[in-house]
Protein backbone atom coordinates (compact mmCIF):
# COMPACT_ATOMS: atom_id res chain seq x y z
CA UNK A 1 0.00 0.00 0.00
CA UNK A 2 1.17 3.68 -0.66
CA UNK A 3 2.17 5.81 1.94
CA UNK A 4 -0.78 8.04 2.67
CA UNK A 5 1.60 10.31 5.63
CA UNK A 6 5.04 10.62 7.03
CA UNK A 7 5.92 12.48 10.61
CA UNK A 8 8.26 12.54 13.14
CA UNK A 9 9.23 14.53 16.31
CA UNK A 10 11.36 17.71 16.65
CA UNK A 11 14.30 15.76 16.96
CA UNK A 12 13.68 12.66 14.84
CA UNK A 13 14.35 10.25 17.60
CA UNK A 14 10.79 8.61 16.43
CA UNK A 15 9.40 8.93 12.59
CA UNK A 16 6.54 6.90 11.30
CA UNK A 17 4.30 6.11 8.42
CA UNK A 18 0.79 5.69 7.63
CA UNK A 19 -0.31 3.72 4.77
CA UNK A 20 -4.27 4.15 4.27
CA UNK A 21 -6.62 6.47 5.23
CA UNK A 22 -6.75 9.12 8.08
CA UNK A 23 -9.24 11.23 9.89
CA UNK A 24 -9.99 14.46 10.43
CA UNK A 25 -8.52 16.31 13.12
CA UNK A 26 -10.48 16.64 16.49
CA UNK A 27 -9.64 18.92 18.90
CA UNK A 28 -9.31 17.43 22.66
CA UNK A 29 -9.69 20.03 25.52
CA UNK A 30 -9.54 17.02 28.20
CA UNK A 31 -7.57 18.01 31.15
CA UNK A 32 -4.68 15.28 30.44
CA UNK A 33 -4.80 16.20 27.02
CA UNK A 34 -4.00 20.06 27.79
CA UNK A 35 -1.42 18.82 30.57
CA UNK A 36 0.50 16.81 28.20
CA UNK A 37 0.99 18.96 24.90
CA UNK A 38 0.42 22.28 27.02
CA UNK A 39 -2.99 22.99 25.41
CA UNK A 40 -5.16 21.66 23.04
CA UNK A 41 -4.77 18.24 21.63
CA UNK A 42 -4.97 18.02 18.01
CA UNK A 43 -5.00 14.72 16.96
CA UNK A 44 -5.79 12.98 13.73
CA UNK A 45 -6.45 8.82 13.49
CA UNK A 46 -5.13 6.18 11.63
CA UNK A 47 -6.01 2.05 12.01
CA UNK A 48 -3.43 1.06 13.55
CA UNK A 49 -2.50 -1.95 10.82
CA UNK A 50 -1.88 0.87 8.57
CA UNK A 51 0.85 2.69 10.75
CA UNK A 52 4.13 1.96 10.58
CA UNK A 53 7.24 2.98 13.30
CA UNK A 54 10.35 4.22 10.74
CA UNK A 55 12.45 5.03 13.84
CA UNK A 56 11.45 4.47 17.43
CA UNK A 57 14.75 5.20 19.38
CA UNK A 58 13.26 7.88 21.44
CA UNK A 59 9.55 6.26 22.02
CA UNK A 60 8.41 6.16 25.37
CA UNK A 61 4.76 5.60 26.63
CA UNK A 62 3.43 6.80 29.57
CA UNK A 63 -0.16 6.42 31.00
CA UNK A 64 -3.25 8.29 30.92
CA UNK A 65 -4.08 7.91 34.51
CA UNK A 66 -7.48 9.64 34.40
CA UNK A 67 -8.33 7.84 31.12
CA UNK A 68 -11.85 6.39 30.82
CA UNK A 69 -10.31 4.30 27.92
CA UNK A 70 -7.18 3.41 29.62
CA UNK A 71 -5.16 5.29 27.12
CA UNK A 72 -1.35 5.36 26.95
CA UNK A 73 0.30 8.48 25.99
CA UNK A 74 3.46 8.29 23.31
CA UNK A 75 6.06 11.07 23.07
CA UNK A 76 9.86 11.41 22.58
CA UNK A 77 12.18 10.79 25.09
CA UNK A 78 14.81 12.98 23.62
CA UNK A 79 13.28 16.19 22.88
CA UNK A 80 9.28 15.96 24.58
CA UNK A 81 7.50 15.55 21.77
CA UNK A 82 3.96 14.97 22.31
CA UNK A 83 3.27 12.60 19.07
CA UNK A 84 0.23 9.50 20.01
CA UNK A 85 -2.82 9.06 21.90
CA UNK A 86 -3.63 5.33 22.12
CA UNK A 87 -6.47 3.96 24.06
CA UNK A 88 -5.75 -0.18 25.56
CA UNK A 89 -9.36 -1.04 23.53
CA UNK A 90 -8.46 0.87 20.65
CA UNK A 91 -8.32 -0.80 16.82
CA UNK A 92 -7.00 2.61 15.54
CA UNK A 93 -3.84 5.03 17.39
CA UNK A 94 -4.10 8.91 17.45
CA UNK A 95 -1.29 11.16 15.89
CA UNK A 96 -0.45 14.55 16.88
CA UNK A 97 -1.11 16.50 13.98
CA UNK A 98 1.51 18.86 14.24
CA UNK A 99 3.53 16.10 13.77
CA UNK A 100 2.53 15.34 10.38
CA UNK A 101 4.53 16.41 7.46
CA UNK A 102 2.56 18.97 5.40
CA UNK A 103 0.44 18.75 2.97
CA UNK A 104 -2.01 16.43 5.07
CA UNK A 105 -5.14 17.51 3.53
CA UNK A 106 -6.83 17.39 6.61
CA UNK A 107 -9.33 20.13 8.60
CA UNK A 108 -10.52 20.33 12.06
CA UNK A 109 -13.97 19.16 12.29
CA UNK A 110 -14.99 19.61 16.00
CA UNK A 111 -14.04 19.48 19.40
CA UNK A 112 -14.22 16.82 22.62
CA UNK A 113 -14.00 17.22 26.00
CA UNK A 114 -15.08 20.69 26.06
CA UNK A 115 -16.67 20.42 29.72
CA UNK A 116 -12.41 20.38 30.68
CA UNK A 117 -11.63 23.13 28.61
CA UNK A 118 -9.68 25.72 30.43
CA UNK A 119 -10.81 28.82 31.44
CA UNK A 120 -9.10 30.54 28.89
CA UNK A 121 -10.02 28.35 25.87
CA UNK A 122 -12.78 30.43 23.45
CA UNK A 123 -15.39 28.19 22.18
CA UNK A 124 -18.39 30.12 22.37
CA UNK A 125 -17.62 31.28 18.36
CA UNK A 126 -16.67 28.40 17.15
CA UNK A 127 -19.74 26.60 15.50
CA UNK A 128 -17.67 23.11 14.61
CA UNK A 129 -19.53 20.20 16.42
CA UNK A 130 -18.97 19.45 19.80
CA UNK A 131 -19.04 16.71 22.57
CA UNK A 132 -22.32 14.89 22.07
CA UNK A 133 -22.57 16.74 18.66
CA UNK A 134 -20.07 14.51 17.32
CA UNK A 135 -21.97 11.33 17.93
CA UNK A 136 -23.93 12.62 14.78
CA UNK A 137 -21.53 13.74 12.65
CA UNK A 138 -19.98 12.05 9.76
CA UNK A 139 -15.83 12.32 10.41
CA UNK A 140 -14.07 12.23 6.62
CA UNK A 141 -10.77 9.77 6.28
CA UNK A 142 -8.85 10.92 3.53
Amino acid sequence: METRARGHCLCGAVSYEVHGPLRDILLCHCEECRRFSGYVGAFTAARLEHFTLVEERGLRWADSPRSDRHAKRGFCGECGSSLFWQPADGERIHIAAGTLDPPTGLEVVGHWYTHQAGDYDELLGDARPKDSELATTELRWT
